[in-house]
């Protein structure tokens, strides 16, 4: 979980700086997802500020996860269940193969998070258990 957590916060911050920084050969990257990129482009500097705020976010959850520190694993569960969330109001709107997909595989990944057996290793910080 933790090396996905980074991993996104890669990508975010690729996003976010080809977003802040136009002209550079890292601009090549948005070939994968044009439909993303014209509907990010006009938000320019803002929608490059929010990626980088994700990446760190992302980065710090990554960072508490590969620590078992309960912060890591209660932000990584909120960044999961937002995405849970933003999966929702994309089946709603219409986007039904894309919400309903990421839906399935976000929510199997949040249910991952709850279980007993996952959140206990982090809670084990909070009561002074071993690293």
């Amino acid at each position: 979980m933790g090396v996905f957590l980074y991993l996104g916060a890669v990508m975010a911050s690729l996003a976010g700086v080809t977003l802040l920084w136009r002209g550079t050969l890292l601009d090549r990257l948005w070939i994968l997802n044009p439909r993303a990129y014209n509907r990010l482009s006009p938000l320019g500097t803002a929608a490059g500020i929010a990626f980088l705020l994700l990446a760190a976010t992302l980065a710090t959850a990554g960072t508490g996860w590969l620590r078992r520190r309960f912060w890591g694993w209660a932000l990584a569960s909120v960044i999961i269940a937002t995405q849970v969330l933003g999966n929702v109001v994309n089946a709603a709107r219409g986007d039904f193969l894309r919400g309903g997909m990421g839906f399935l595989l976000s929510g199997a990944l949040l249910c991952f998070l709850l279980r007993p057996k996952v959140r206990a290793v982090f809670a084990r910080q909070l009561s002074g258990g071993a690293s």
